[in-house]
Order: C-alpha cells, then sequence, then structure tokens
C-alpha cells in the first residue's frame, strides 16, 4: 500500500490534481466490498508505475480508475492496465474515470472506443465576501448544532439518502462508509451542520452541510475547503434551509482562516449548476467518466 500511496502523490505532485477519488483511496486502505479488485503495473526493475481499482457491484456497470507513474507515460502502462480492466469487466460495460481530464487519458479512452458517459465539475468561489458571522434564516421550529458522534449517524444516513435518492454514488453510502470518513484525520463534526425540527415524535432531521478541509497541496498550493455533502431531505425542499446551511458552512470555512472553497456537481445538473453559478461559484476542472459500451 505505501508503494501505491507514493504513486498516488507523486501524480497529483506532476498533474495538479488527485488520480483517484476518495473512494478509492479508503478502499486502498481499507478494503472494499466483494469483487473488486486492485491491480499494479511494474517495470523491468519491479518498480512500481502503475495502479488500478476496479469495483464489480452485483447490478451496474463495473467502474475503474487508473494512473499511471508521470516518468512512465507513453510506454503503454496505461493501455495495459485498461486491457486487464476489461478482461475483468467481462461482458459488462466498463466506465473509467479520468480526473481532471488530461490530454493522454482522454487520448486513450477514444483510442479504445470509450465515449464521455459523465461529466462531474468542480467549481470554486473565494470566501473573502463570505459574512463571518452569518444570521440565516431558517424555517420555523428548525435549529441547528454540530455533528455528534456516536449518536447521529443514523438520522444522517437516512436523510442522506432521501436527499440522494438518485445519485449513483452518494445516496447508496452506508454505516460503513460514514464511519470509514468520521476515522479520517479531516473529520471535524465542528464543520458539519445539522438541521433539526421538533416533532411530536421528537426531533427529526431535515437536512445537513458536511464541510471538509483539504491541506495544502492536495487541491492546490494553499489549504481549502469544501462543501463535501449538502443534503436537504426531499419533504423541507424549498423552504431555504439549503441556503441557510450553506451560509453557515462558507462562514465556518472562512473562520478556518481559509481563502477559497470548491464543491463537485454534475454537470448536466443544470438547475444545481446556475444555483452555484449565482453564488459565486466558476468552474474550475472537471471529471469525466469514460463508457466501454459493449465488450470488445
Amino acid at each position: 500500500m505505501a508503494e501505491v500511496e507514493a504513486l498516488l502523490a507523486t501524480a497529483l505532485a506532476a498533474d495538479g490534481v488527485r488520480p483517484v477519488s476518495e473512494e478509492s483511496e479508503l478502499r486502498l486502505a481499507h478494503g472494499g466490498p466483494a469483487g473488486g479488485a486492485d491491480l499494479t503495473a511494474r517495470d523491468a526493475a519491479g518498480s512500481l508505475v502503475g495502479y488500478a481499482r476496479l469495483e464489480r457491484p452485483a447490478d451496474d456497470d463495473a467502474e475503474a480508475e487508473l494512473v499511471v507513474a508521470p516518468a512512465a507515460r507513453r510506454r503503454g502502462v496505461g493501455t495495459a492496465l485498461l486491457g486487464r480492466l476489461e478482461e475483468l469487466a467481462g461482458d459488462r460495460p466498463l466506465r473509467v474515470w479520468a480526473h481532471g481530464e488530461l490530454p493522454g487519458s482522454a487520448e486513450l479512452a477514444r483510442g479504445r472506443g470509450y465515449e464521455r458517459a459523465r461529466v462531474l465539475l468542480q467549481m470554486r468561489r473565494p470566501l473573502d465576501g463570505v459574512d463571518p458571522d452569518p444570521h440565516p434564516r431558517l424555517p420555523a421550529g428548525v435549529t441547528v448544532s454540530p455533528f455528534r458522534p456516536g449518536t447521529d449517524e443514523d438520522a444522517w444516513l437516512r436523510v442522506n439518502s432521501r436527499a440522494f435518492a438518485h445519485h449513483p454514488e452518494q445516496g447508496s453510502w452506508t454505516a460503513r462508509d460514514l464511519a470509514l470518513r468520521e476515522a479520517e484525520d479531516w473529520f471535524d463534526p465542528a464543520g458539519f451542520f445539522l438541521a433539526w425540527r421538533e416533532d411530536p415524535t421528537g426531533p427529526r432531521l431535515l437536512g445537513s452541510h458536511w464541510t471538509k478541509v483539504h491541506p495544502a497541496g492536495e487541491v492546490g498550493d494553499a489549504p481549502a475547503g469544501e462543501v463535501y455533502v449538502l443534503g436537504i431531505d426531499p419533504d423541507a425542499q424549498g423552504t431555504g434551509l439549503g441556503r441557510a446551511l450553506t451560509d453557515l458552512g462558507l462562514a465556518h470555512l472562512r473562520a478556518r482562516g481559509l481563502s477559497h472553497v470548491l464543491l463537485y456537481v454534475e454537470e448536466d445538473n443544470a438547475a444545481a449548476v446556475a444555483l452555484y453559478e449565482r453564488s459565486g461559484f466558476t468552474r474550475h476542472m472537471v471529471d469525466v467518466s469514460w463508457r466501454r459500451p459493449t465488450p470488445r
């Protein structure tokens, strides 16, 4: 694992973009669902020059990510890894994520007949115009408090599932997915805001804004904040709660001394993209999911 982590760090330094997703990094460290596989490529001297992660869910396309050491690119390493991923995917379609849409990744994908299937935008905005002491208008009867580890997990997972019911990754999070992130060094419950309403049956969670802080070098030269997960229960949408939680999270990140914040959104979610653009976010880079429609 240390070799792969070193390879990922080298690629990040060379390209300015994380070569695999947070999910793949967690599965590299802790393992993943049955059917997944980690692949490596080595040169004649035995040095690690490539890595790939494959997921094979029972009821969906196979999905993968791969990275080649900067010094070993355009030597057939990426082609060999992708060929092996295709073999392991078998007779099902295969999706491969290209983070940052670097020229080499697009060339490799198109050369093997892949098509662009999904585009995930990374948007950014400066924090210097954010009110550091906001007083957001919350819906009647709603209060906001920090996440309580060991107490709020079930409520949060229930609302997350409802808020992202149609999202291919976020809506399927399990208790293990949440626990792995709570164990990460970056996790800070003080930046995880939960909105509750007192109902006759007790407190009911209506939504949350989970923020994250990236250290210098991970998404840029300086530390940066992230709108990590912003989710509103469908029953509370349209009440202004999302905007209120956004303001609270951005103020928290500014109070941490950060200068910028980022978020990820599907490019084809026109309403969300327009909302973020009105909130001062601009497009920074894209991640592209390339899909092989039918096996060779």
